[in-house]
């Protein structure tokens, strides 16, 4: 029997994951147990092994398309089974593009309710609505500054129909259909919002009041009924403008020119019919104007005292092309951009900043090198400290969770690692209990887990301090966003040799800032600056970390 698999939720954060891979596709047989797909989260790419037997009937979505969790993922069952009336039935079903196999049984459309209004038939109009256009990234909604046309009147693919008043500029409107216009969606100086009636064209007499109905029936401006004629007229493409503009850019008596252009001829003092148009069936541009050169005649200023004038200064064309990629969102980045906002905006983070001498920690490190299995960073004495300093001020090491404050006694260290999507924060357990070698392997490992994808719910969860460094990139002072429900994190800057005063004489010091963000509900000024005052007292002389 057909059964349906559904996304699953393979983190705490999770929302919906990307299939990244397909290891089955439709009409392949599947065990249990078996790798079906490599699913994208929030954190990491995991394997997804199917708890099914049977045959895959239908891919929910194809490679690198998302799933939200609890929707529908992909169903199995026996060889040709008819799925149909189970995935209408699933109340998440969604199928967005996903491949199936051809049921054996077409699954009959469902029967109307008995109060539902009947569809209104239009397949015998010949008249096409048209919709207002977006004409810009901002406009909801445009006014009509004029038509050129009247209701009955002939239009043709091309022509223009209207200048419509959006939130930039009037723009013209060029009709796509060819026919008669057969009615307006608002007089001349009314809005029309985007995906609202401007206007129904076709044959002479259509039936177009049936077609409005039916398009009003539907309720949805988003796209016009399909009337079964052909598809609309194709826009003339702007490499079927004429190649050269003659000197009379009119149409019907009306120089085609954007206003912006009109006015800047007008004020250079440019015939504009003599300039050449760059703009869609020859228009005139703002930058057509900018870049043209009249002749001797008409460009010869004259002053307005009689005298000669200097000669107007000619600027080099400069030629550019505005271009962007438009970048999918990755899953990881949605869950940041989430969570984070959920910080910044609710929390109240306030910021403690403490400068730290670290040339005994240097020296120590030197040392400790020397004899150390492995080689021990800046990063690793930071955590080591932290975590001593978290267990002499256990106010600092608390989560807050909404209508309670968990005091916790164990101390985990979450700490950020940058990835090429985002940002992902590995946790050191029981950090204050484990020595600077076993830190330094762990964290090595973690983030080496983090750039290949391959941490587990258990490495990035449970955190109760975090801490972020971006000293390694030449960063002296910064800011972190807390990471909830923890209720501090410190941000490490870079060591800086730097003038320093010594037993009141000047001397080269290394300084090191770091800067305690701190949500105010769960930490005041004064526990959070106890804390930094310890914790500057373990870097300062880092062989008290050892006892």
């Amino acid at each position: 029997m057909a059964e349906i698999i559904r996304m699953p939720k393979m983190s705490d954060t999770m929302t919906e994951g990307v299939v990244a891979k397909w290891h089955k596709k439709v009409g392949d047989s599947v065990k249990s147990g078996e790798l079906m797909a490599e699913i994208e989260t929030d954190k990491a790419t995991m394997d997804y092994e199917s708890f099914n037997t049977g045959t895959v009937l239908y891919l929910g979505v194809n490679e690198g398309q998302a799933v939200k969790v609890n929707d529908v993922l992909a169903i199995v069952g026996n060889k040709g089974e008819d799925y149909s009336a189970l995935l209408s039935g699933a109340s998440n079903a969604a199928a967005t593009g996903g491949k199936t196999e051809e049921p054996k049984a077409a699954a009959a459309a469902p029967a109307p309710a008995p109060s539902a209004a009947p569809a209104i038939d239009t397949s015998n109009i010949k008249a096409e609505i048209v919709l207002m256009p977006k004409m810009s990234d901002t406009m909801t909604d445009g006014v009509i500054a004029a038509w050129h046309k009247k209701v009955g009147d002939n239009v043709k693919s091309g022509e223009l129909l209207a200048e419509i008043e959006t939130d930039k500029a009037t723009m013209e409107y060029e009709s796509y259909n060819t026919g008669t216009l057969l009615y307006i969606g608002a007089d001349a100086g009314k809005a029309v919002t985007v995906n609202g009636v401007l206007a129904i064209i076709g044959e002479k007499g259509a039936d177009f009041q049936t077609l409005l109905k039916a398009h009003e029936a539907k309720g949805s401006g988003a796209a016009a009924p399909a009337t079964g004629t052909s598809k609309p007229a194709e826009a003339t493409p702007a490499a079927s403008a004429p190649a050269e503009v003659s000197a009379d850019h009119s149409t019907n008596g009306r120089i085609k020119a954007s206003p912006l252009a009109k006015k800047l001829a007008k004020d250079k003092g440019y015939d504009i019919t003599k300039i050449q148009g760059s703009g869609e069936h020859g228009r005139v541009t703002k930058t057509d104007v900018e870049n043209y050169k009249p002749a001797a005649a008409e460009s010869k200023p004259v002053a307005k005292d009689g005298g000669k004038t200097a000669a107007p200064i000619v600027l080099p064309q400069v030629v550019g092309q505005e271009s962007f990629e438009e970048i999918p969102v990755s899953q990881m980045r949605k869950v940041i951009a989430k969570r984070l906002a959920e910080s910044k905006f609710s929390a109240p983070h306030f910021y403690l900043t403490m400068e730290i001498n670290m040339d005994k920690a240097m020296e120590a490190r030197k040392s400790i090198n020397e004899i150390s299995p492995v080689k021990i960073s800046f990063n690793d004495i930071v955590i080591k400290a932290t975590a001593a300093a978290l267990r002499q001020h256990p106010d600092v090491n608390v989560s807050w969770l909404g209508d309670k404050m968990r005091k916790n006694h164990h101390i985990n260290i979450g700490v950020a690692v940058a990835v090429k999507d985002g940002l992902l924060v590995p946790v050191v357990r029981f950090a204050d209990n484990k020595s600077l070698s076993h830190i330094a392997v762990e964290v090595k490992d973690l983030a080496q887990k983090a750039h290949d994808k391959k941490l587990q719910p258990s490495d990035w969860e449970g955190s109760t301090f975090t801490i972020s460094n971006l000293g390694m990139f030449g960063i002296e002072e910064f800011t972190a966003i807390i990471n909830p429900p923890d209720a501090c994190i410190l941000a490490v800057g870079g060591i800086k040799e730097t003038a320093v005063v010594k037993n009141g004489q000047l001397a080269v010091g290394n300084v090191m800032k770091v800067t305690l963000s701190c949500d105010h509900r769960a930490v005041d000024g004064a526990v959070g600056s106890a804390f930094l005052k310890t914790l500057k007292g373990l870097l300062e002389d880092p062989v008290r970390i050892l006892i």
